[in-house]
């Protein structure tokens, strides 16, 4: 059984099949104002919020797509939708704001606008462009025009009044803490020969995955679901990875940053801006904020796309990953984790634990450049991370060059490696080393990207990467410095390569 809090309500579920979308819930129960758009994500017309105490017992709120959700991720949390907003006869702030700003025509994109808007005034109470469009981002409007909503986002975040919400906290802390202290070892809701198990601790999982070795791993769902949705698939047997306490820590020292299987996508971005801004820059691009916020990077890697935006990033750090059957582990480089388009070497009854990035000791110059048809929530055409590191002779030390949307796979270009390794980085090398990008990959026609404009763009960004590093003439005490101006610029120019 399952337990949660639908707005302030106690909702326990059992008998019900775990493929259901949080969204088919709500609109079985007549809350019909949480619209379907698209049913993969794309559009925010399904957008609802939950609260959940985070790590210090407080409410952390987030703004999720209810159309690739499974009920079951909705366990100890609170779930909030458009219809409770509203206080008695008076609007709540948020609403009242698109109403104020005519933020809203044909009304069907206007629920998942509010609620993106609650949750980000939940967590800002000033206004700031660039944040309000990276928490609109993953809401689509196609008749109202987003200068009126950027102004209801203005007029929500300027001075916003307290609400219901802020006067129940402690009675909705209380009440999520009395779901905690209830709940089985490990819940579980099944209905018509489907089952879902939520285990809580990593024991759990990997008994159950010994117990059921054909069954199927869930974590964010943000790509699972969609099988569901768009494909009308049945997954008879789920395991979640959601509420595995150890699944969900990170730690970060001098030589390393640790991330549990179960940390989303957006806890990555907070954790890896310090150490590789361009890999938190790209993972604001990643997709939407209500994906983020249930996606994990664990998941990104395991479904083994050959557009995965993380594979190509961690490859280039050579990070590797810790996976467990039983009470063994085994360490794998997530280079070599995908042997095939969808196909990995995660062996039978096998989960990742957690995936390990090492910091460099020395000087090193990493950058990111992801090209795609729009800037915002949009899959890659072609995704390639970059690491060098130079000697005192501006000679190339190391180097690894990888590639996503190239191949069946994300790979590191090797040949072009081996061009560039021990040479000086210099523009006539790195034309020499260019020829070698056709030896590396024979990428495909697809509708994002043909395979000759793939090839170019490979080409431009790797002398866009020459460019934006140190040349061997130009080797100063101002690395650094270079270093930080191209990773904020270089995630904008590059969609226009």
């Amino acid at each position: 059984m399952i337990e949660f809090l639908l707005n302030n309500k106690i909702v326990r579920l059992a008998d019900i099949d775990p493929n259901t979308t949080v969204l088919e819930y709500l609109r079985d129960q007549q809350r019909v104002g949480t619209k379907e758009g698209c049913a993969s994500g794309d559009c925010g017309a399904c957008t609802v919020v939950t609260a959940e105490l985070d790590t210090q017992q407080q409410l952390s709120y987030k703004n999720i797509n209810a159309c690739i959700t499974f009920i079951g991720a909705m366990h100890g949390k609170q779930l909030i939708t458009i219809e409770d907003l509203k206080s008695g006869n008076n609007l709540h702030s948020t609403q009242l704001a698109m109403v104020d700003t005519d933020g809203s025509q044909c009304g069907f994109c206007t629920p998942g606008f509010v609620m993106s808007l609650f949750s980000l005034q939940k967590h800002q109470k000033t206004y700031d462009r660039a944040t309000v469009q990276q928490s609109l981002a993953g809401n689509l409007c196609r008749c109202t025009g987003y200068k009126a909503i950027d102004n209801a986002a203005q007029q929500a975040l300027t001075c916003p009044a307290s609400d219901q919400f802020d006067a129940a906290k402690e009675q909705t802390k209380q009440s999520l803490k009395q779901i905690s202290s209830n709940s089985e070892a490990c819940p579980s809701i099944g209905k018509n020969n489907n089952i879902c198990h939520l285990p809580q601790d990593a024991q759990s999982l990997a008994d159950l995955l010994i117990q059921y070795p054909q069954c199927t791993l869930v974590a964010g769902s943000t790509d699972l679901a969609i099988e569901v949705t768009q494909n009308a698939k049945e997954f008879n047997h789920l395991i979640s990875t959601a509420y595995v306490s150890e699944l969900k820590q990170t730690t970060i020292t001098e030589q390393q940053i640790s991330i549990g299987a179960a940390v989303t996508l957006n806890q990555c971005q907070h954790l890896l801006h310090q150490p590789f801004p361009d890999f938190a820059s790209l993972l604001e691009r990643f997709a939407s904020l209500q994906v983020r916020n249930q996606g994990t990077l664990a998941g990104n890697i395991a479904n083994a796309s050959p557009i995965g935006d993380t594979p190509p990033a961690l490859i280039a750090l050579n990070a590797h990953m810790i996976l467990r059957c039983a009470n063994t582990q085994r360490s794998e480089l997530v280079e070599d984790f995908v042997v095939d388009y969808r196909k990995t070497t995660l062996a039978s009854s096998e989960f990742i634990e957690k995936i390990v990035i090492p910091i460099p000791q020395h000087d090193f110059h990493f950058k990111i450049y992801k090209v795609s048809k729009r800037l915002d929530d949009d899959i890659s055409a072609i995704c390639v991370a970059n690491y060098l590191c130079l000697d005192a002779a501006g000679k190339v030390s190391e180097i690894r060059l990888a590639y996503g949307g190239m191949a069946a796979i994300a790979k590191r270009a090797v040949q072009t490696e081996a061009a560039l390794l021990g040479k000086t980085w210099n523009e006539a090398n790195i034309e020499a080393a260019l020829l070698k990008l056709s030896d590396d990959f024979q990428p495909l026609s697809d509708f994002r990207a043909s395979n000759q404009y793939r090839m170019l763009c490979a080409q431009n960004l790797l002398r866009k990467f020459f460019y934006e590093t140190p040349h061997s003439s130009e080797m100063t005490d101002n690395t650094h410095l270079a270093t930080d101006i191209g990773g904020k610029m270089n995630m904008r120019i590059s969609d226009y390569v």
